[in-house]
């Protein structure tokens, strides 16, 4: 029997989860707390909702023709659904095999026995990078940074595209010195780094918080200034640009050899 899986939500024309037009399931669950969380509802594992591999490649072929118009398909985000491997290989194995393209938006912290699987599976991975380091890290989340770098390590060999992404916090995250340490943790995967976007922290989250009577934890930190974040965000790109076209003369080099 197929495992099921726990489900949060459903967003049936995403724009912004991947490329194209797509589905996003919402997965319930992730380990991390982070202080800039905008769904702390997601975060525990209770769900009253789940779902098996074949209802998620049955409400997907809905849409297979928006999919096929716009590049889009199929994305699993969350929570974290690394948080629920086992049901997350099944799905994606259904839908590779009915040609839809597939992505996961992930922190990067999951169960380690699936990773493998699940990148061989996935057409796009869109990481998010809390911090650089690894004290950063784990004031922002409340966890060590290990489970992170784990994944990393298996992008590695990923022949997929990798999407980045980086929730800028004003006071934490929004310096150069920031911008230079992600790029220095990241730049080995530049050839496979399609882009990298910061996310300008917003207080949007507020609510809920106040809702589920929980504290939050920024409550005096005011929003990420966008044109701010812009400018960083073109300095990494400009980063990343700059380490490909430095590593392509030698691995054409090498082609020649």
């Amino acid at each position: 029997m197929a495992v099921a899986g726990r489900l949060h939500s459903i967003e049936t024309m995403g724009l912004v989860d991947g490329p194209g037009i797509r589905t996003v399931f919402f997965l319930q669950g992730c380990p991390l707390r982070c202080s800039y969380c905008h769904n702390p509802d997601s975060q525990n594992m209770f769900s009253k909702q789940q779902i098996t591999p074949e209802e998620v490649l049955k409400t997907a072929l809905r849409y297979k023709t928006y999919y096929n118009r716009s590049g889009g398909g199929v994305t699993f985000s969350g929570g974290e659904p690394l948080l629920q491997g086992e049901f997350l290989v099944e799905a994606l194995k259904l839908l590779k095999e009915a040609g839809i393209n597939t992505a996961i938006d992930t922190s990067g912290f999951g169960d380690e026995r699936y990773f493998k699987d699940i990148l061989e599976l996935v057409d796009v991975v869109i990481l998010d990078i809390k911090h650089y380091s690894d004290e950063g890290y784990k004031s922002i989340t409340g966890r060590s940074k290990h489970r992170f770098k784990k994944f990393l390590s298996y992008l590695e060999d990923f022949h997929g595209t990798i999407w980045l992404r980086h929730v800028m916090v004003p006071s934490i995250t929004d310096n150069e010195e920031s911008i230079y340490g992600l790029f220095n943790e990241i730049s080995y995967l530049a050839d496979k780094i399609d882009r990298f976007e910061i996310l300008p922290y917003h207080r949007l989250g507020l609510e809920k918080y106040e809702e589920l009577n929980l504290e939050y934890p920024l409550k005096d930190i005011p929003e990420m200034d966008r044109y701010k974040a812009k400018e960083l965000e073109m300095l990494l790109n400009q980063l990343l640009e700059e380490e490909r076209k430095r590593t392509k003369p030698a691995e054409t080099a090498e082609k020649i050899v």
